[in-house]
């Protein structure tokens, strides 16, 4: 059944992928972009701002799925990143409501299997709570790190093994997590808008491996063709300095690269693969997802040694 579908974030890593797989199962598309000139090409796009509000009544009016892709992590001076993801999750979700919306669709962080959750992922986790509760059919999906070329946090460790000559890697270089192929999530999130058997629920996203980080970061290096030694430095726990320096080393802005590394202390691992038994989504391997993301990422910009 064809449907009203709006896709925020839609110029991400994520929606920009979206919005064409929604297209194809003849839904139509409209985004939301806090500034215009990241529209989506092909989809049109209503310009606002979640945090304040403005903007939402237009973006959702006759809507019948939302996608809530936004995820806040630069400094800004409107407040900590926390408090402008609760703010623009609660915007989001009274709009939806107002608007009759019928189901939100998030994509979160998985949570760890043991210990405390970092902060930003405490956040996604709050606003995977707000967002579930606007609506009965609502979904949230929890993923780790994505594998595309165009995910921040993939590029990020590209960056790293091109231009370390050694990888040391600090000690949570040993913790546990299962990335997912960029068109696997894409895939889920988008049979999740037509599925009434995912409907209230939040549900893991993982690929079909789990690695460690360290495990993940050489199998960049290995597709990559690049000879890096890696050094082990299971003494060195101090996070906030092994994240300024990445951030400096692979030319990205801390303020997104250490909420993200803080997020590394602990194991996150899917709970289980209910995700994609329901919903019928056959998983990429890891090292056809990094392949794919690495030739894709060389389209545009140059790869050490390929």
């Amino acid at each position: 059944m064809a449907m009203n579908v709006l896709i925020t974030g839609v110029s991400g890593c994520v929606g920009s992928r979206l919005a064409p797989r929604l297209r194809r199962d003849g839904h139509a598309v409209r985004g939301f972009s806090r500034r215009s000139e990241e529209a989506n090409a092909g989809t049109p796009t209503v310009t606002g701002d979640a945090v304040s509000g403005e903007g939402l009544a237009e973006a959702l009016d006759g809507i019948d799925v939302a996608y809530f892709l936004i995820h806040s992590m630069e400094s800004s001076l409107e407040g900590s990143f926390p408090a402008r993801d609760r703010r623009a999750a609660e915007n989001f979700a009274r709009a939806a409501q107002t608007a009759g919306t019928g189901r939100i669709i998030y994509l979160g962080g998985l949570a760890p299997t043991a210990g405390a959750a970092s902060v930003h992922l405490r956040s996604r986790l709050e606003v995977e709570r707000i967002l579930l509760a606007a609506t009965p059919c609502s979904v949230a999906f929890r993923a780790s790190i994505v594998i595309g070329a165009d995910s921040r946090s993939f590029r990020f460790l590209v960056r790293l093994v091109e231009r370390l000559p050694v990888l040391a890697i600090p000690a949570w270089r040993d913790n546990r997590t299962a990335p997912i192929d960029e068109r696997d999530i894409v895939e889920l999130l988008a049979r999740a808008a037509t599925s009434d058997a995912v409907c209230g629920q939040a549900l893991d996203a993982g690929g079909p491996e789990d690695v460690t980080y360290g495990e993940l970061i050489e199998r960049i290096r290995d597709h990559l063709l690049l000879y890096r030694p890696a050094l082990r430095l299971r003494r060195l726990t101090l996070t906030p300095i092994a994240s300024r320096i990445s951030a400096v080393i692979a030319d990205e802005d801390h303020a997104l690269i250490g909420p993200l590394m803080a997020g590394l202390d602990e194991d996150l691992m899917p709970r289980d693969d209910r995700a994609a038994r329901v919903l019928e989504v056959r998983l990429h391997s890891l090292d056809a997802a990094i392949e794919r993301a690495l030739r894709e990422l060389e389209e545009h910009e140059p790869l050490a040694v390929r």
